[in-house]
Order: C-alpha cells, then sequence, then structure tokens
C-alpha cells in the first residue's frame, strides 16, 4: 500500500486494493482536493472516471465512516514514473446524483466525465461541456442506470437467406 499523499485532505479514508495499490474514499467535498494531491505527488494521469449504479446493493462492504450511497464515481490515477495506480471511490448520491468535475486538475477528463453523465445520469459540477457524448441529445434516460427500461428496437431482414 502507498503511503497517504502529503497534501490529502482529513477524512479520506485508504483500503488496500485489487489491482490497484491502494483504494481512496473520499468525500464528496474532498474529491477534487484529493486529484490535486495525487498530481503533486507524481500521479500524472487520471486514466479513467466511471459510474456505478448499486440500486440493490446497499450492504456493499466500505470501510467505517463512509455511508454508501446508490450512485458512485470511480476514478483511476496512475503514476507511470512511480509504477503505482491508485483507485477514488465518491459516493455521488441517491435521486439527484453529483460531485465536482476533475477537469480543471485532468483535463483528459472531459470525455469520461460525459460518458459517465449520458450513461448514469451523474452530474459533475463545472464541467465545461456537459452534454450527451454517445446517446442522441432527445435521448429520454439513462440507459446504464439498473431501473432503466431494456426496451427493444424491431429489426427487419431483407431477404435473409433461410436453411437450404
Amino acid at each position: 500500500m502507498i503511503p497517504r499523499p502529503p497534501l490529502a485532505p482529513p477524512g479520506v479514508l485508504i483500503e488496500e486494493a485489487l489491482a490497484c495499490d491502494a483504494a481512496f474514499f473520499a468525500p464528496k467535498e474532498d474529491y477534487v482536493a484529493l486529484a490535486g494531491a495525487l498530481k503533486a505527488d507524481g500521479f500524472e494521469m487520471c486514466v479513467d472516471v466511471c459510474g456505478v449504479d448499486y440500486l440493490e446493493y446497499f450492504d456493499r462492504a466500505v470501510p467505517e465512516g463512509v455511508v454508501p450511497t446508490r450512485f458512485e464515481v470511480v476514478a483511476i490515477f496512475l503514476s507511470l514514473s512511480r509504477r503505482q495506480r491508485v483507485r477514488v471511490r465518491v459516493q455521488a448520491g441517491n435521486d439527484a446524483p453529483r460531485v465536482d468535475t476533475l477537469f480543471h486538475v485532468y483535463p483528459g477528463t472531459e470525455a469520461p466525465e460525459r460518458e459517465t453523465f449520458d450513461l448514469f445520469g451523474i452530474l459533475f459540477d463545472g464541467h465545461p461541456d456537459l452534454t450527451r457524448i454517445l446517446m442522441p441529445e432527445d435521448w429520454e434516460g439513462h440507459p446504464l442506470r439498473k431501473d432503466y427500461g431494456v426496451g427493444h428496437v424491431p429489426i427487419q431482414f431483407k431477404e435473409a437467406p433461410g436453411p437450404r
């Protein structure tokens, strides 16, 4: 496990993690400050930002002091020079999930945050262009939410060859 970055805000919990050197559980209000501390500590890249919908999994394992919510934002940070990878998990809320954008610390998060907004409906406060990126602008809902209807699109085949 890596040591806590020197500028990490108090209240950030650290756990050992699979496929990462550590997992940080940051309160929403400390999320951007923790990203800045990681950048100052040599984590040059934020390689991914994604959302998770725990619709019926509120009893999942989280460290003591973390109150689980339906939606969570997960960011992965990489230090090439130190050969380390860390994961930051933030509870985004239940009905109207939102966290602050990391765009001003790591500009490369612009597209992954838009994708998370588009597919999960998680808002990123301060994002420069929080618009749909995968779904059409007039699409209703967010397809990766667990309560989103599956639906179907009728498929019509023209002169499909049958068995002989």
